[in-house]
């Protein structure tokens, strides 16, 4: 990191953590002292800093921002999944159980607030919470741990299998604030479940900038499976920062579909570690951005354990003056013999002042593997554009159709019709040609 600057933002949110009311767990008050320090040390990133080089951080050091109030009352029915069996709500980060739909939980399931789980189930918690993101080298990492006071725990138990997913929505309403929304998922040996993972806009906040700092951590035991769904809708001049730690131990599945459509500036960091042998994943990400937009992606899928399996599809689509990032590593060690990993960046143009960057990489310290990346940068194709042309659809009708296609295929992945059919007309709106 380049030498510690002590932005605003950081005075403002370290100032925060120095404040919150300790905790009744004495080992979550000294993880948060922890982060608390690292974060009153570290520098804030600038893009002389090789993780950050290709995105400025400078519309967040422009906000002012204060640590959000209370939640207030808003209206969560366009955020709704029908298909839910759960809905946890938090509004500015503050969980609020009017909007919230507790549901009947299947045997095994718990799905709750950071605080009550305290309380009722604190071994569910202590041996995962803030030790798989880890916070040293991580400013807005530790800036969430050190402001750990709730969140949502989803806890499935031994061959728990929930048949609905489970929805956790993190809404915001204020201008000018900042939340530090906390996620810890835990499936144990055997289960199975989906979790959908949600940040939105209020309408009062649709077009003004606020700051959102969201940490998730996510444990898969042996043969356990988990599909996780993570959109990103937040308001157009916003700022969202988010941190994704998975662990997968022997067998264990991560299936993963994660869709930016909003913020000014959003980054969002994905490290997944193969802890146990015959571990899989399946990563699938989507950012739809125009204007003045930037979505930056930074992936990490880290092979430690033999016999390993990932898949990885990241696809931008890009108009205006927007710029997407993708820098997406596959880190293969040494005694993660016959692995078997391959990566794919796609990355479609619509506008001439349009930007992406992409980097995927590969590092390899055994010799017995199978990887391969890609990636693609370009404009719609000439050849299926005169295809849908000369089967008589208009010129701009055609490039609507294969942009919208382009995006569907990753939407399409999601196992939740209702968001399916949700998704899919914000794709179709964010890509129609005038």
């Amino acid at each position: 990191m380049s030498a510690a600057v002590m932005h605003p933002f950081v005075e403002a949110l370290v100032a925060g953590g120095r404040t919150l009311p300790a905790s009744t767990a004495s080992w979550l008050n000294t993880r948060r002292a922890a982060a608390l320090e690292r974060a009153n040390a570290l520098s804030a990133p600038t893009p002389r800093d090789e993780e950050w080089r290709f995105t400025d951080l400078a519309p967040l050091n422009r906000l002012r921002v204060v640590p959000a109030a209370a939640g207030a009352s808003v209206d969560v029915a366009p955020f709704t999944v029908s298909e839910a069996g759960v809905r946890l709500t938090f509004v500015d980060g503050v969980y609020v159980p009017a909007l919230s739909s507790p549901g009947a939980l299947a045997a095994g399931v718990t799905v709750g607030t950071l605080a009550e789980t305290l309380k009722t189930k604190p071994a569910l918690i202590e041996p995962h919470l803030a030790l798989h993101a880890g916070f040293d080298q991580q400013l807005f990492t530790a800036l969430n741990t050190a402001w750990l006071r709730d969140g949502a725990v989803v806890h499935l138990a031994k061959n728990a299998a929930p048949n609905v997913p489970l929805h956790l929505l993190y809404i915001a309403t204020q201008k000018d604030s900042a939340s530090c929304p906390r996620s810890l998922i835990v499936a144990e040996s055997g289960a199975q479940g989906t979790v959908i993972e949600d940040y939105v806009a209020s309408g009062d906040v649709a077009d003004t900038a606020y700051f959102t700092n969201a940490v998730t951590e996510i444990v898969i035991a042996p043969n356990a499976r988990l599909h996780h769904v993570r959109l990103q809708r937040e308001s157009a001049q916003a700022v969202h920062i988010a941190s994704c730690a998975v662990s997968l131990a022997k067998d264990a599945s991560y299936v993963s579909q994660s869709i930016a459509f909003g913020a000014r500036l959003s980054r969002y960091n994905l490290d997944v570690t193969h802890q146990g042998e015959g571990a899989e994943a399946v990563i699938d990400g989507l950012a739809l951005i125009s204007g003045q937009q930037c979505a930056d992606t930074h992936t990490t899928m880290d092979h430690v354990r033999p016999n390993g399996r990932c898949t990885q599809l990241h696809k931008t689509i890009v108009g205006g003056s927007a710029h997407a990032v993708f820098n997406g590593k596959v880190l293969v060690r040494k005694d993660a013999q016959l692995t078997n990993s391959a990566q794919q960046s796609r990355n479609l143009l619509l506008s001439p002042n349009a930007r992406v960057d992409t980097k995927p990489q590969l590092e390899i310290f055994a010799d017995d593997v199978k990887c391969a990346h890609g990636a693609t940068v370009g404009q719609l194709d000439a050849d299926q554009l005169f295809y849908l042309k000369s089967r008589g659809i208009a010129d701009t009708q055609a490039r609507n159709l294969l942009t919208f296609a382009f995006g569907a295929e990753i939407v399409h992945r999601i196992p939740v019709k209702s968001l399916v059919a949700r998704l899919e007309r914000a794709v179709m709106t964010q890509t129609q040609a005038g």
